[in-house]
């Protein structure tokens, strides 16, 4: 497929219109071909307007007709997928076989999504049919669903650029809900993000769906990202990235006439608690786990397990030895931008400035933009001086917590922020200490693990990716598994209707054969007795 660097406003392609820039290959600090057109807040009020134009016919599609449009693009990724990868490759320097199933697992996001939408669960169809009898006052017939929130904005991941970009969960999730989408294409991928881009484009066209459905726009500096936010017809945007990115988003969003949602992920250092008992018993298989899947994509994952934590005793120091040894093996590796590499530098420079000692370290940096593994340690009382220890840093660097006693540890786990996940080893002498600690982790997380890492995730029905604050900005969602679905949409009651206007989920046959909750009782039409509905469960690395 050829990359010609246009914005794709639509069925159109637009040129540049607020200058342009080349995607930079972060292992040979060489810029690549082609140029990438920047647009500006004219092509922002184009898509917009293109988006809510088709709102109200894509929002009523077919369920059938939708999950088949999300089949389509789940297609077209598996044909480009080869080219897919060794394109992002050369703009992120992760290893095209990463990429490759990374690419397979965002083509699976769209199929399992078509399943849902096939499911019609996520209309959440309720009926309280009429009462004319009921006294005082009779009851009219009232039946609710949701439906999409409007058009949405959704700005590209830096670190994935694939299952977090164009074509990821967020894009998948708002197309099922029946959300036009218009995506703001990272500047770190853009010739990833076009073949992407350009797959869901031609989805579009071969669906017969209203052209506004997809757009993709890119531009410099913040003009672009602020006009989707400001735009009065975007009604919700997704953000992963920093915290101060993320946040300077939603307190936008929150100051127009009409505030919008702004579903952010942002920062989180998913801690590992190591109970006594499984210290004791495999404290050298834990530290070793717990540093290979750190070091997982150059620790620029959003899951990185990065804080460890372990009460002083037997295993400690088996534990302590089976993390310094792979760290140590670990030569420097191109990380994903300049921005990046420069921001991961710093922030190892704060945590040892803040008192932690660096235990271990791999290999020299050998190019611009390597990052170097470090292992920190410090003691717990210092942790609990000192909250900056507890903040993310974003790279190959993990802190281990030598910590003194269970009360220490309650005291630190107390001090996390919000988190995305927390993961707790134990063996079954720790679960009286595990059940005084859990109640402390489910305020403060999304998803807790035991006996494994947080790192990867599976995407399914149960998946939940989000935390409390600073984690997200909404704890109430997720922005993986089916159910993240939810945050593209809204109630909506019909109070009296006559059964030939009701939407097709309220109906009294209930032609789609959905379940319903009928005066409280959960029911599924006869006609969907018969159905084949797999269950879409995938484990992803790509988090």
């Amino acid at each position: 497929m050829k990359l010609n660097g246009n914005l794709l406003i639509g069925a159109q392609e637009v040129g540049a219109t607020a200058g342009s820039m080349k995607s930079l290959n972060p292992a040979t600090n060489v810029e690549i071909e082609p140029s990438f057109a920047f647009g500006g807040s004219a092509e922002v009020d184009r898509a917009a307007r293109l988006a809510d134009d088709a709102f109200d016919s894509y929002n009523n599609t077919s369920l059938a007709d939708r999950a088949a449009f999300l089949e389509r693009i789940a297609d077209g990724l598996d044909a480009i997928t080869p080219e897919l990868a060794q394109r992002a490759s050369l703009e992120t320097a992760l290893p095209v076989a990463q990429l490759e199933a990374e690419a397979a697992k965002s083509a699976t996001q769209f199929r399992q999504f078509a399943t849902v939408v096939r499911q019609g669960r996520f209309r959440q169809a309720t009926i309280d049919p009429a009462q004319p009898e009921r006294q005082p006052r009779p009851r009219m017939d009232h039946r609710s669903q949701k439906i999409a929130v409007g058009p949405v904005a959704i700005f590209g991941a830096s670190n994935f650029p694939i299952s977090y970009s164009v074509a990821g969960g967020d894009t998948a999730s708002a197309l099922a809900a029946g959300c036009p989408v218009i995506v703001k294409a990272h500047n770190a991928h853009p010739g990833a993000s076009e073949l992407m881009g350009r797959v869901i484009q031609q989805a579009v066209r071969d669906s017969g769906l209203h052209e506004g459905v997809f757009s993709l726009v890119r531009g410099g500096g913040n003009e672009i990202g602020e006009a989707l936010v400001d735009h009065p017809l975007i009604k919700g945007v997704t953000f992963t990235g920093s915290e101060g990115g993320g946040m300077a988003l939603f307190r936008r969003a929150q100051q127009r006439p009409d505030p919008i949602p702004v579903f952010t992920e942002m920062t989180s250092v998913n801690p590992t608690f190591v109970l006594p008992g499984a210290l004791a018993a495999r404290g050298a298989e834990i530290g070793h786990g717990f540093i290979e899947r750190m070091l997982v994509t150059v620790g620029q994952a959003c899951l990185k397990p990065a804080i460890l934590l372990a009460i002083d005793g037997p295993g400690y120091i088996d534990l302590r030895r089976a993390m310094t040894a792979p760290v140590e093996a670990m030569q420097a590796r191109t990380m994903l931008t300049p921005g990046i590499c420069a921001a991961y530098r710093k922030n190892v420079e704060r945590q040892r400035n803040a008192g932690a000692e660096r235990i271990a370290a791999g290999g020299e940096p050998q190019g611009a933009w390597d990052g170097q593994a470090v292992l920190f340690e410090v003691d717990g009382a210092r942790m609990l001086d000192d909250p900056s220890l507890s903040e993310e840093v974003f790279g190959p660097a993990a802190l281990l917590v030598r910590v003194k006693d269970v009360e220490q540890l309650i005291a630190i786990a107390r001090q996390f922020r919000g988190q995305l996940s927390a993961t707790i080893q134990l063996d079954r002498v720790d679960h009286p200490l595990a059940a005084n600690l859990l109640p402390v982790l489910e305020r403060r997380t999304g998803r807790i693990v035991i006996n494994a890492f947080a790192h990867p995730q599976e995407v399914s029905y149960a998946s939940i990716h989000g935390g409390p604050f600073p984690a997200t900005s909404d704890s109430r969602f997720t922005s993986v598994g089916m159910s993240s679905i939810e945050r593209f949409l809204r109630p909506v009651c019909y109070q009296g209707f006559p059964d030939e206007l009701l939407p097709e989920a309220l109906q009294h046959d209930n032609p789609r054969g959905i379940w319903r909750l009928t005066d409280g009782q959960l029911s599924l039409a006869a006609i969907a007795h018969d159905m084949e509905i797999p269950s879409p469960v995938c484990e992803c690395d790509s988090i």
